[in-house]
C-alpha cells in the first residue's frame, strides 16, 4: 500500500472507503464512478485527537507532515517524505525540505479531505 494509502487508513480506520484512495484525482474519480464513493466524512480533528492521547509525544499534526505521519504509526524518516513526494507529485527539490513538507501537510490533508475527511477548514487555506 502507498503511504498516502496507509495514512488514510488509519485515519478512515482501515475501511473499504480508504481503498478508493489514489494520489491521481483522475483515478480517485472512477473509483468513486464505480461505485466506491465513501458515504458520510470522518471528523479527522477527533481521530488526532484519540490517537494523540495514545501518543506520549506532543505532536503538531495540524502544522507538521513529520508529526502527522508519526500520528498515524508511519515512519517519518527524510526518504518515506521523499517517497511520499513523489507519490503525490512534488515537482520542486526534495532538498529543499522546509518547502517539500509545507507542501507535503497541505496536500495530505487536501487529499484527505477530497477522500471524504472533515479537516478543520483552517488547514486547508
Amino acid at each position: 500500500m502507498s503511504l498516502l494509502g496507509n495514512i488514510m487508513s488509519t485515519i478512515f480506520g482501515g475501511s473499504a472507503h480508504a481503498a478508493t484512495v489514489s494520489a491521481d484525482p483522475a483515478a480517485a474519480g472512477s473509483a468513486a464512478a464505480a461505485g466506491a464513493k465513501p458515504t458520510g466524512t470522518v471528523d479527522v480533528a477527533a481521530v488526532m485527537a484519540e490517537l494523540a492521547k495514545k501518543n506520549p509525544e506532543q505532536l503538531d499534526w495540524k502544522r507538521s507532515i513529520v508529526d502527522l505521519m508519526k500520528l498515524v504509526g508511519i515512519e517519518s524518516s527524510l526518504k518515506n517524505r521523499k517517497e511520499l513526494a513523489k507519490e503525490l507529485g512534488f515537482t520542486g527539490d526534495t532538498a529543499d525540505t522546509a518547502t517539500m513538507n509545507m507542501w507535503l501537510h497541505k496536500q495530505v490533508l487536501a487529499k484527505i479531505a477530497a477522500n471524504g475527511g472533515s479537516v478543520p477548514k483552517d488547514l486547508l487555506d
